[in-house]
């Protein structure tokens, strides 16, 4: 449920929210923000004495904040700590995060922050997800894909599954070793399985998931759903990222994987995985729980153990990237430095205005479509398509966006800004209240729509906007009864479009209905 521990830009979260370096959280002073979601931010902190005192190293702080959230927010902020709290503390292992202490941070002088959770966790150097991005060197790829297992395998032995296995949650110690971390959702079994939030991340959720019944205790979990992660997850590492599901967006990709598990559609994994790790992803993937359940973490690492030994080659796999780029990327990383149609036209800023810093227009923003996927795409498929807002302070429902819709690299025209609107949240964690103001082609009803500052880059120096609404529709549509303060801004875009939980990138909370 938060963004990963280790490197990473900032977000754009309200900044008034921010604790600035060397503000003193217990006995902790603050040094820099690693991470922001919707649900937290994560500092990079030394001890209050200046320098390591006492062995005291320096740690990862945690930050959840309570205080202006409704009752039932609170509530599931409280039960993830205590989740992570109470793993961390019985489950002490070489593979997981450390945890050192949690407590209730005391802020009189800044309101927001007054009892927030804090959770005092070990500082890791990077994320496995940055390693992928860079481009995992070969002789690593078979260690790191162990070293999971052997945290995994430590969870399902002490009867605990993890439930968000993904890269981001999948950090790095400055070794480079492998520590599982964010236990948000981690749930402990009763026998042969347990209940969980409705959460998780799209791209690693097994087929069984998609269409799950919601009970009174949430969603049946067993642990061959983090077998199925992981499964994703070595495919990741040996194919530079890349999903053994097409698709341009977690949605069409969660699509396929019900095809695939419903016995319509082949498994189709990356000719860069050698003929071992192909094997090994394709046991993790089977498309059932029962395919699965005879691949433990156990029996995985064994099979992995006996690989390595063998000496035969288990790290092998060309990588995509050159390794002189790679090795730069990951050097950054483990060193600790932060690291058209469809009337798409109509509303793009005009030919004529001069250019501002970024090579946009003043006045105008150009939109930016987290998926990777999508900003790759040159034919404004569907699916790749934003929605742009008539009213910047309800729910980013389908009854409050307008018909136009926009894609990657459009270029707006933005008449003013609103800096209090609805917190909106992204695939990537990026979260700000800040919407700007869209003016649509003459005739348009309503004649102007709006934009969430997740969608941009750009940051144009506008006028506040008198204001908020740019049209009036009514509440939300009949079937669409998930509201989830702050909204996450990456559904309005196509088909099967699911609500998301805010502070995760991706992560279904459940299913609302064709917009």
């Amino acid at each position: 449920m938060t963004p990963p521990l280790g490197l990473g830009g900032t977000t754009e979260c309200d900044r008034s929210d921010l604790l600035p370096p060397g503000y003193r959280v217990g006995g902790w002073v603050v040094a820099e923000v690693i991470g922001s979601g919707g649900w937290a931010t994560v500092y990079a902190a030394r001890p209050a004495g200046g320098g390591p005192e006492e062995g005291r190293p320096d740690v990862a702080l945690k930050i959840m904040p309570t205080a202006a959230l409704a009752p039932r927010q609170a509530r599931r902020i409280v039960e993830s700590a205590r989740r992570e709290v109470e793993l961390g503390r019985r489950l002490g292992h070489p593979r997981l995060i450390g945890f050192l202490e949690t407590f209730v941070l005391c802020a009189p002088d800044r309101p927001a922050l007054d009892g927030a959770i804090v959770l005092v966790m070990e500082r890791a150097a990077a994320s496995l997800r940055e390693l992928v991005d860079a481009g995992v060197p070969e002789a690593d790829r078979g260690r790191l894909i162990a070293e999971i297992c052997e945290g995994l395998a430590h969870l399902h032995r002490s009867g605990w599954v993890h439930a968000d296995l993904k890269p981001e949650n999948v950090l790095l110690g400055a070794d480079r070793s492998v520590r599982l971390s964010d236990f948000g959702l981690a749930t402990e079994l009763t026998g042969t399985h347990g209940y969980a939030p409705p959460m998780g991340t799209l791209d690693y959720l097994p087929p069984e998931r998609w269409r799950a019944p919601l009970g009174e205790l949430g969603v049946l979990v067993r642990p061959t759903a983090d077998i199925w992660a992981l499964g994703i997850v070595i495919h990741e590492v040996f194919s530079s990222g890349g999903s053994p599901f097409s698709g341009a967006t977690p949605v069409a990709r969660g699509a396929a994987v019900q095809e695939y598990g419903a016995g319509r559609a082949p498994l189709r994994m990356d000719h860069a995985l050698p003929p071992f790790w192909r094997a090994l992803a394709a046991d993790c993937l089977a498309p059932t729980h029962a395919a699965r359940a005879p691949h433990t973490a156990d029996s995985l690492l064994a099979r992995i153990s006996a690989q390595q030994a063998a000496g035969a080659g288990a790290g092998a796999g060309a990588g995509r990237r050159p390794g002189r780029a790679r090795a730069a990327v990951l050097a950054t990383a483990l060193c600790g430095i932060a690291g058209a149609a469809l009337c798409a036209d109509a509303v793009r800023a005009g030919p004529y205005a001069p250019s501002g810093p970024t090579g946009v227009p003043t006045g105008a923003v150009r939109v930016f479509n987290a998926e990777r996927g999508c900003q790759e795409r040159a034919d404004r498929d569907a699916q790749c398509s934003l929605g742009l807002a008539v009213d910047p302070r309800k729910p980013y429902a389908p009854d409050n966006v307008v018909p136009t819709r926009v894609w990657h690299g459009d270029v707006l025209a933005a008449v003013c800004e609103l800096a209090d609107g609805r917190p909106i949240v992204d695939e990537e964690d990026r979260r700000s209240t800040r919407w700007f103001r869209i003016r649509l082609p003459a005739g348009s009803a309503p004649s102007a729509a709006w934009l969430p500052a997740v969608r941009t880059k750009d940051r144009p120096s506008l006028p506040g906007c008198e204001e908020a609404s740019a049209g009036s529709r009514g509440g939300p549509a009949p079937g669409f009864p998930y509201e989830y303060p702050p909204v996450a801004a990456a559904g309005l875009r196509g088909i099967h479009r699911p609500v998301l939980d805010p502070g995760t990138r991706g992560n279904v909370t459940s299913t609302a209905p064709r917009s």
